[in-house]
């Protein structure tokens, strides 16, 4: 297979640039795979705690070290519809383990928050932030060292992340994520949308936009529009550490169970007790990264990877940037409508081809690297296949050789957009991020007054209001992590997008995110550097000339006066400081790196 040049030039100056820091992250994960773990130089009284619960056979099998102990780390609650499943994970990965001859063992849960509850309310001040929060967590529930490796159980925004960059401090580990799959479609997209706009207009009530929500999430499973946490499924499959064309299987079905087992014996069968050792460490490689953007780019995911994917590939010694991202959108087209891109959910995706098509165009066109190493063998190429039931037994076809709905899925060879979407503007504002792959080209640049706000509710009450009837760019700064965490800012996702089709040019400018459901509207998003740090968004005034431009990358603010010389602009990050847990939260805020350095406190 002959490699893109482009996706060739990016990997390369990704090893160049990352020679240094990879090399001393392998050398310190060789150390601990060639120590192995602890239990086998424990004392007895360590041993004795490790397996003080376990049953009487558990116990013969831990004491002899000679199978693997896999760790689960879990992301279970009931609150969220997509980890609702795995109540019942732990049970049936201990019987999967067993059957393979080895032992598991919870080894720690971690927090998982649900950012479809806390949008537009204080708790998103958090939700950035428990990322790492769930990194520090997974890094407790391994830190025993007495496995041979580890089992995730983890879907959704921040969490699989989280996981992720904990796992990589464990990088001598193999690794297996296990989802429990999407809910099954509801109420479609475009009408959810539709009821959204209606109650932003004051149409419909509240009684009848909380109808059309519950119709639309309504059963366990993930959501089933592609936002982050199906971005994050996608992720986990380019990476190699997910079974093949597992991530879209619903829950309580058949084939969902027998693809938990078989994740059980994959991850058992890499173990440095076997002769396909496979430590997560060394499946996290440049290769791998440079095809995870690809997925993302090609499927339109979600921009939240923008940050996360930044912060994942720098655990594992790789360091990347938005320039990386924006050259290979050039290379990349996009390949997938699915909500908030199109009107098709995930389920519809799969039922279409899949992750398994995309794969093989992909790898078909160049425009992914075969040659990396996954959960499954060497070569990206069994992720361009797809699981089946076969009465009972589980087996792996070739994804379909065309697209089963071309308004779904389309080829390399005729792709909904010759560019994978996401594109960097940059201007004396600094630098930011634009997805585009939900935007028409007619609406991807604007010139238009500022309107500066404070807050989503500013926003909301100068709508209602009647104010906003007219051409401009909402302008939300003190939205970055240094500033008050970085929200989602998804709340103003209906007002935006209801002024846009009453015929106004309208564009958001922020520091903040605006969540792996960004949409119509054209949103420079995630700015560096924040006004926390002097950026010059915080500058910005009602009536300020504002450029945004994703086709020629510019951002920029003109005035009539020296914008640089103003005094920062109203701040009411103080009063984002405390209350429902941000207190807890000041140290993140004040080491958090910026949006592309990851928004990270480990950075």
């Amino acid at each position: 297979m002959n490699v893109h040049p482009t996706i060739t030039r990016v990997t390369e100056r990704i090893v160049e640039r990352s020679r240094s820091d990879r090399s001393a992250y392998l050398a310190r994960i060789h150390d601990a795979a060639n120590a192995g773990p602890a239990r086998a130089n424990s004392s007895c009284s360590n041993l004795a705690h490790v397996m003080a619960a376990a049953s009487p056979i558990d116990k013969r099998k831990i004491a002899a070290g000679e199978v693997p102990n896999l760790g689960i780390v879990t992301a279970y609650n009931d609150m969220l519809s997509a980890h609702q499943p795995f109540e019942d994970y732990p049970a049936r990965i201990k019987r999967a383990a067993a059957g393979n001859g080895a032992v598991a063992q919870v080894a720690g849960g971690v927090p998982a928050m649900c950012d479809g509850v806390t949008q537009g309310q204080d708790g998103m001040d958090l939700s950035l932030f428990s990322r790492d929060v769930i990194a520090l967590s997974t890094a407790v529930a391994l830190s025993h060292d007495v496995f041979d490796a580890a089992i995730f159980l983890g879907i959704c925004d921040k969490i699989v992340p989280g996981m992720l960059i904990g796992a990589l401090s464990f990088g001598h580990l193999p690794v297996v994520f296990a989802p429990a799959g999407p809910m099954v479609s509801g109420l479609s997209n475009k009408e959810k949308t539709r009821v959204r706009e209606d109650f932003a207009a004051g149409r419909i009530d509240r009684s009848e936009l909380l109808e059309a929500e519950s119709a639309a999430y309504h059963a366990a499973g993930t959501c089933t529009f592609y936002g982050t946490a199906n971005s994050n499924q996608m992720l986990m499959e380019l990476l190699g550490l997910q079974l093949p064309g597992g991530s879209f299987v619903n829950p309580g079905t058949p084939l969902r169970d027998m693809l938990t087992d078989e994740a059980v014996s994959s991850v058992l069968r890499i173990t440095s007790l076997g002769d396909r050792y496979t430590p997560v460490g060394e499946v996290i490689d440049e290769k791998a990264v440079v095809n995870a953007v690809a997925g993302l780019l090609a499927t339109g995911g979600s921009t939240n990877h923008t940050i996360h994917l930044i912060a994942i590939a720098k655990a594992a010694g790789i360091t990347i940037d938005w320039d990386d991202f924006a050259e290979l959108s050039t290379a990349v087209p996009l390949l997938a409508r699915v909500y908030p891109n199109g009107v098709a959910d995930v389920n519809h995706f799969h039922a279409a081809g899949g992750l398994g098509l995309v794969v093989r165009e992909l790898l078909d066109a160049g425009l992914a690297h075969d040659d990396v190493r996954t959960l499954v063998g060497d070569g990206l190429g069994r992720y361009a296949e797809e699981p089946f039931d076969e009465g009972g037994r589980l087996e792996w076809r070739p994804a379909p050789d065309a697209s089963l709905d071309d308004e779904i899925i389309a080829s390399v060879a005729a792709p909904f957009d010759e560019e994978g979407g996401l594109r960097v503007v940059a201007g004396n504002l600094g630098r930011a991020v634009v997805k585009t792959s939900a935007v028409a080209p007619a609406f991807r640049s604007i010139t238009a007054p500022a309107r500066v706000f404070s807050s989503q509710d500013d926003f909301r009450r100068a709508f209602n209001d009647g104010e906003l009837e007219t051409d401009f760019v909402a302008v939300l700064a003190n939205q970055g992590p240094s500033a008050i965490g970085m929200p989602e800012l998804h709340k103003l996702t209906p007002y935006l997008g209801l002024l846009q089709n009453r015929g106004f040019k309208v564009a958001l400018l922020t520091d903040g995110r605006m969540s792996g459901a960004s949409g119509k509207v054209l949103a420079a998003i995630q700015a560096v550097p924040e006004s926390a740090h002097g950026g010059l968004i915080g500058k910005v005034r009602d009536g300020d000339e504002i450029t945004i431009d994703a086709v020629s990358g510019e951002m920029s603010a003109r005035a009539e006066d020296d914008i640089e010389a103003r005094p920062p602009g109203d701040d009411e990050s103080e009063a984002h400081a405390t209350g429902i847990g941000r207190e807890l939260f000041r140290a993140f805020r004040e080491r958090a790196s910026s949006a592309e350095d990851g928004a990270s406190f480990f950075a």
